[in-house]
């Protein structure tokens, strides 16, 4: 899609954000790719990981249905990432037919060391706003969110 698919995409700020949205999407893409190479593990396996250590302690069932992975495909991500030490299956205490995925927490600088060039330069961009500017930014990207995440169950 270019600015010519809609007409007056040049007066359309909401077309001119969302152009910036996918280049964004794009540019975490990338960089989420290289980390994952980085460290070894494949691009789901990282975005994963992601999942469990934000969202997590959570069933395997819960990530299948948070990443849309099939439950054979989330079986072979849990397997390659307990085997390399990203995390562990734990029996629920209260009920002994479930696990819970945990996130290894001393792992966790393998993988921020990557993003802490990013991270910082955010930090430094923030820095140059005020706070309700920052509040207006943090609101604007929840309802994205909230946006892109209906359009997946639409779709679904």
């Amino acid at each position: 899609m270019t600015a010519t698919d809609r007409p007056d995409a040049t007066t359309d700020r909401g077309f001119e954000v969302s152009l910036r949205l996918r280049e964004v999407s794009v540019q975490l893409s990338l960089l989420n790719h290289q980390v994952a190479g980085r460290i070894n593990l494949r691009d789901v396996d990282l975005y994963c990981l992601d999942l469990i250590s934000r969202r997590g302690p959570m069933t395997p069932s819960a990530l299948a249905r948070q990443a849309g992975l099939r439950p054979a495909t989330t079986t072979g991500v849990l397997d390659r990432l307990e085997q390399a030490r990203w995390i562990s299956r734990e029996r629920v205490p209260t009920d002994r037919r479930a696990v819970h995925l945990t996130f290894n927490d001393e792992r966790a600088t393998e993988i921020l060391e990557h993003f802490t060039p990013m991270l910082d330069r955010i930090d430094r961009i923030c820095a140059d706003l005020d706070d309700d500017q920052l509040a207006t930014i943090s609101q604007f990207l929840t309802r994205v969110t909230e946006a892109g995440r209906d359009a997946t169950e639409a779709t679904a």
